[in-house]
């Protein structure tokens, strides 16, 4: 009696309660989209240095002095204030601590993975948060950034291996057009929006 309901209970090697109904819809397995695609998935991209960068020495990386300098730009191009005497002092102030973000703490020279969503960006394109890793051998370097329209925000290694970190405010200022034309004026104030820049941010 005891053997009859064990063979009727597990016939073969599929439990009874295990069976599935006849009608029961069979469940789909999760398709991971391609890269590319509304949605992104994580994936790994291998980096390597821009075109032109100078031949970086250890020795460099050890002179503090070497740290405020730009081995990238180190003279000023000519569009960059051309009747300032001084543009070259204030060339070297424009963009501190060059290659201490670049070359020291950062990995502009090397060849690293960069992992996350957006890889290939210094930001996520719809907006909002990003968050994206690098890694150079046994090193990680995180970054973070979060972009609306009123605030830009990042802060870590960028997609190019150089550190960096910035905090934006957006300001729009709205002007009825109508008065504009009524009163044909047209001077600075009437420009549309206006940008406040807190924090650093280094330009490439």
């Amino acid at each position: 009696m005891l053997s009859a309901v064990v063979v009727l209970l597990f016939p073969g090697e599929t439990s009874a309660f295990a069976q599935r109904n006849a009608q029961e819809p069979k469940s789909t397995p999760m398709r991971r989209l391609p890269p590319g695609t509304n949605s992104v998935c994580w994936h790994t991209i291998l980096v390597t240095p821009k075109p032109g960068v100078p031949k970086i020495h250890f020795y460099d990386k050890l002179n503090p002095v070497w740290w405020l300098q730009n081995a990238d730009d180190p003279v000023p191009p000519d569009w960059y204030r051309p009747d300032d005497k001084h543009r070259i002092t204030k060339w070297r102030f424009r963009n501190p601590f060059h290659n201490f973000d670049h070359y020291v703490i950062g990995v502009a020279d090397k060849k690293f993975y960069r992992s996350g969503r957006y890889p290939e960006q210094n930001s996520n394109p719809n907006g909002g948060w990003d968050f994206e890793m690098a890694r150079r051998k046994l090193v990680l370097l995180p970054f973070v950034s979060y972009e609306r329209s009123w605030c830009t925000f990042y802060f870590g290694w960028r997609e190019h291996g150089a550190f960096g970190m910035s905090l934006r405010f957006h300001r729009k200022t709205t002007t009825d057009s109508s008065q504009l034309e009524s009163e044909g004026g047209n001077d600075a104030s009437d420009k549309p929006s206006s940008l406040t820049q807190h924090g650093l941010d280094e330009a490439d």
